[in-house]
């Protein structure tokens, strides 16, 4: 959640400091702001809502200045407002700040004791009370940050300008994300590479505790101890025209269709004819997957009901114990480890605060190791993971995701199929199995064909309150995740269950104002299904179904609907049954007039907990 973007630079930077924050607003945020140093003077603008509201307050008054710093907000600490916006200015320092501040209400009070007024309700703004005192006192920007935050306890990304340092901008992180654009006569600090791409593609990552100072012709990074250290320039493969929207009405949907492409391109060169292809987690894999003997899988969200469908996976093709579980869960309590474990954190940005403090974690807790499923290679759960895979889905800009899903499931269908031969696998069924992933993406692809009958199908949807999901066996995942996406976007109450579990409580809910959507696809457990959605017919229920053409199955729609998915198989069923759910929510919330992209309440990376 929220955005940074700094600039040290020859020309005016507010143009470029707007157009990082546009480039960040996927995060999600409920403010925006920006200052400039200009002329020995912090301008500052701030605005409520989005940085176009932001962007016209600046456009009415324009300011020049070389040296600036911006933000997006999603509110913590005091309700959202502009008076809470950052940038915080206190005395001769400006400040915006990514994470939470545990010790703040303590800091406060010793400042307002010392004299300290304050402006607003956040935590923020007491970073930048204490750096300036910093500075009254003699030191240097950089001599006052690293002072400051050898004080601080919690989660912070900052940067800091001084009206008395023109030409320089101090930053600092510690369980949030912050890197370094470097660019030719100007550089920069964004929250998010996609911040940078436009004005540069060499990046360096700070690890945790360091201190940044960018100048227009230099970077140099400490350490806390305040001693110069070096960190590794990369060039970032993000693109520009990665995060356009091109023909599409939102990035939901662009990056909906953008499955098939995004799930080959995760499956390539890494599965081939005769099976999952070696070390593809890593150079130390072999030895780490040869002693596996359970799992533990951690994440949050989405990524967590793909780590549920991972648990059914591997357990019955590799005969594994798998535990799944909410990384905030997992924090707080002392799980036990049983020998060899391994422990699988799944993360889109790498950067969810709770599931790389699991990681961080786990550390003490006797895993045999640690493997990072994730989609931004420079992330750090990916950094601090013994191995790792790539799921290769590229930007996913809409904060409800979607193809970071798919993605997710490919790479763990990978994990799993090479568990499986490591542990007897019949051959014939690993080379069926195989051959099923790699069909994958063309399964995906038929499935998106459904959409012109779901946009009928969301017309007659959009005017009830609430819905039930049902899924049995590794598509009871797919319900909750199908739940999750239209409870996200169209702010229907949406619940999913397991179908066994309708007669204990929730089908009290049933009646004709109460649509139920079924994941019915052919297996051992349709009969059981279809016995389910018998009881959901006889009380009145609205049934959606979405079937693979099994037999018995038709006459379901006498009380509702019936799509047909090609599911290509029991194997990567999961994956092609998500996609007509999220047309389904995407659609829904579109008739709705929601703001799809960027759903009220939530942001895209929740580097807080």
């Amino acid at each position: 959640m929220c955005g940074i973007v700094a600039a040290a630079a020859q020309r005016d930077v507010a143009p470029l400091l707007i157009v990082g924050l546009k480039a960040l607003e996927y995060r999600g945020y409920d403010s925006s702001g920006l200052a400039v140093l200009d002329q020995g003077a912090i301008q500052r603008v701030r605005a409520q809502g989005k940085v176009r509201e932001m962007e016209a307050r600046y456009l009415a008054n324009p300011f020049p200045g070389g040296t600036g710093i911006a933000h997006t907000r999603w509110a913590t600490h005091g309700v959202p407002s502009e008076a809470n916006a950052h940038p915080h200015v206190a005395g001769r320092v400006a400040l915006v700040h990514n994470g939470i501040i545990e010790n703040h209400a303590s800091l406060r009070a010793e400042l307002k004791a010392r004299g300290q007024a304050f402006t607003s309700e956040t935590d923020t703004e007491v970073m930048a009370a204490l750096i300036n005192e910093c500075t009254n006192q003699g030191m240097s920007l950089r001599e006052a940050v690293l002072a400051t935050v050898r004080e601080l306890e919690g989660a912070y990304a900052i940067a800091v300008i001084s009206r008395d340092e023109p030409g320089h901008v101090v930053g600092a992180r510690r369980g949030a994300p912050l890197l370094v654009g470097l660019g030719i006569g100007e550089n920069f600090l964004g929250s998010d590479a996609q911040a940078l791409i436009q004005v540069t593609n060499r990046m360096l990552h700070l690890d945790e505790d360091d201190v940044v100072e960018i100048t227009r012709d230099s970077v140099q990074v400490y350490g806390l101890d305040g001693q110069p250290v070096e960190r590794a320039v990369y060039e970032s493969e993000l693109s520009t025209d990665a995060v356009e929207r091109g023909e599409y009405r939102h990035y939901m949907q662009k990056e909906i269709f953008e499955q098939p492409r995004a799930v080959a391109d995760t499956l390539e060169s890494r599965i081939g004819p005769h099976g999952v292809l070696p070390n593809i987690f890593g150079i130390d894999s072999d030895t780490l997957l040869e002693r596996t003997r359970g799992l533990h899988i951690i994440a949050c969200g989405t990524s967590y009901h793909a780590g549920m469908v991972a648990k059914y996976w591997i357990e019955e093709y590799a005969r594994l114990p798998v535990s799944v579980e909410v990384a905030s869960e997992y924090r707080y309590r002392e799980a036990v480890v049983p020998p060899d474990t391994l422990f699988l954190a799944i993360s889109q940005s790498g950067e969810t605060a709770d599931t790389l403090a699991a990681l961080r974690e786990s550390r003490r807790r006797g895993y045999l190791g640690t493997l990072a499923i994730c989609n931004v290679a420079e992330s750090s759960l990916v950094r601090e993971a013994d191995l790792k895979l790539m799921t290769r889905a590229g930007p996913e800009i809409g904060v409800a995701s979607t193809k970071a899903f798919t993605t997710q499931l490919a790479g763990l269908g990978l994990l799993a199929l090479e568990l499986a031969r490591r542990n007897g696998l019949d051959a014939g069924r690993y080379a069926s199995l195989c051959a099923e992933l790699q069909h994958l993406p063309r399964a995906i692809e038929n499935a998106l064909q459904l959409e012109p009958a779901i946009i009928e199908l969301a017309g007659e949807f959009i005017h009830h309150q609430h819905a039930l999901f049902l899924g049995r066996g590794a598509h009871y995942p797919v319900a909750l995740e199908g739940s999750l996406k239209l409870k996200e976007i169209s702010y229907i109450h949406a619940e999913a269950y397991p179908a066994g579990e309708l007669k204990h409580g929730p089908l009290a809910l049933v009646d004709e104002n109460m649509p139920v959507v079924a994941v019915a696809p052919n297996g051992p457990l349709l009969d059981k299904l279809k016995s389910n959605l018998q009881e959901v017919r006889a009380r009145g229920g609205r049934l959606i179904v979405f079937a693979d053409g099994a037999a018995g199955m038709d006459d379901m729609a006498d009380h509702g609907a019936m799509l047909r998915v090609e599911s290509g198989g029991s194997f990567i069923s999961p994956a092609v049954f998500t996609v007509p759910l999220q047309l389904l929510a995407y659609h829904v919330a579109v008739l709705r007039g929601t703001d799809v992209d960027q759903p009220r309440n939530l942001a895209k990376s929740v580097t807080v907990e």
